[in-house]
């Protein structure tokens, strides 16, 4: 019997790297050893009494039950107190914040929720791939804007609103900026909240790398009036090291949140509450502890800016977050080119920029969530695959 697969998968493929590590695993298989810069999954493990508290609860027996949608009281207490702390933005906690499992399951979330077939939703190119997919599932048309590193990553509001943008519902952004590490711009913000005023558009702002080498966490909310336009994701992932727990938030208006919770409570049956309780304690840390973070992803970064010089790459050194973009030498049709000799001829995998979108092309991404010895490794072994490649041509 043939099952036909539904339509609304058909502009979809599977997920990059979720192809790319069947290679990688592959190539390990075969005893290649393969060093893998491509996923930005911390390496790090969460502060110790984020485990405690997960041990602690897990060991009770009545933490193991269905929980509530919306999460537990406690835990919304604790992202708003976050937000008003390092934002500056002060959130109800019973009404504006919604816990989620991870800030990839609510992009989803938001496109099914407001979404539908003859919107258009504006899309960052290069960007998250996720956005498009997700449009792509809630039938509505993706539209790309373009970003630049003439305009330093940001979108060109004026070109914008030269467009016809009378279907346009919803606008993807992200700062800091991935995969381009462009930082928050205040600004630019601003600019993006009139912007979203004036033509009747949602703004859906996605902020996991805000704390990741970045001295000015920004959240879209704390412009004046983005209340009005905005909802902004955000996740523990990389700021606390808590990828494989999957703990987000969507943060923004009552009402537009309780639609999402009307979606949301359909497609799953709440966090465990253990999980619960470990991301309260992690949500409590200090700044003693993004400083640690941070001095570790700093000593990092100055290695991968060596790698990248090895490679003949140029890139801002300014750049935050957890990744470090870096365009690829003339030598190199793209980004895709170099990942693939670099894989091959050195057993290093990095991410080709062309995955995020066409205006990445000309980049490759590398990940900082390595320790120093595997970075050093990983240069080692590039800068002898091109002895030897050199070698061979004389």
């Amino acid at each position: 019997m043939n099952i036909q697969v539904a339509q609304r998968l058909a502009p979809i493929q599977e997920y990059y790297f979720s192809q790319k590590l069947r290679e990688i695993d592959a190539l390990n298989r075969a005893g290649a050893n393969v060093i893998n810069l491509g996923i930005g999954s911390p390496d790090l493990p969460p502060h110790p009494s984020v485990i405690e508290a997960l041990t602690r609860s897990a060991q009770l027996p009545t933490t193991h039950a269905y929980q509530s949608y919306k999460g537990v009281p406690a835990l919304r207490r604790a992202m708003a107190e976050w937000y008003e702390r390092s934002y500056g933005v002060a959130l109800d906690a019973d009404s504006e914040v919604l816990p989620l499992l991870g800030s990839k399951e609510g992009i989803v979330h938001v496109c099914m929720t407001f979404l539908q077939p003859g919107d258009e939703a504006l899309i960052p190119n290069p960007g998250y791939p996720t956005y498009r997919a997700a449009v792509h599932l809630s039938g509505a048309t993706p539209v790309d804007y373009d970003l630049t590193t003439e305009n330093d990553w940001q979108p060109d509001l004026r070109a914008l609103a030269s467009r016809d943008l009378s279907r346009v519902k919803l606008m993807w952004v992200n700062y800091p900026h991935m995969p381009t590490g462009a930082p928050a711009d205040a600004a630019a913000l601003a600019e993006l909240v009139a912007f979203a005023k004036a033509h009747g558009i949602l703004l859906v702002h996605d902020n996991p790398y805000s704390f990741i080498l970045n001295e000015h966490p920004a959240s879209l909310l704390a412009v004046p009036g983005a209340r009005e336009v905005t909802l902004e994701l955000n996740s523990l992932s990389k700021s606390h090291n808590m990828a494989g727990w999957r703990v987000g938030l969507l943060a923004g208006r009552a009402d537009l949140l309780q639609e999402v919770l009307r979606f949301k409570s359909n497609m799953d049956s709440g966090m465990f509450l253990p999980v619960q309780q470990a991301a309260v304690a992690a949500l409590q840390l200090g700044a003693e502890w993004f400083e640690a973070l941070n001095a570790t992803y700093r000593a990092r970064r100055e290695q991968v800016f060596g790698l990248l010089d090895a490679l003949g790459c140029r890139f801002d050194r300014r750049q935050v977050g957890l990744f470090v973009w870096a365009a690829v030498p003339t030598s190199h049709a793209d980004g895709f080119a170099l990942s693939d000799e670099v894989l091959q001829a050195a057993r290093v995998f990095i991410t080709p920029g062309g995955i995020f979108g066409s205006n990445g092309n000309g980049f490759v991404r590398v990940s900082l969530c390595q320790p120093e010895a595997v970075l050093t490794e990983a240069l080692e072994r590039i800068v002898n695959a091109r002895l030897a490649s050199a070698a061979l041509t004389h």
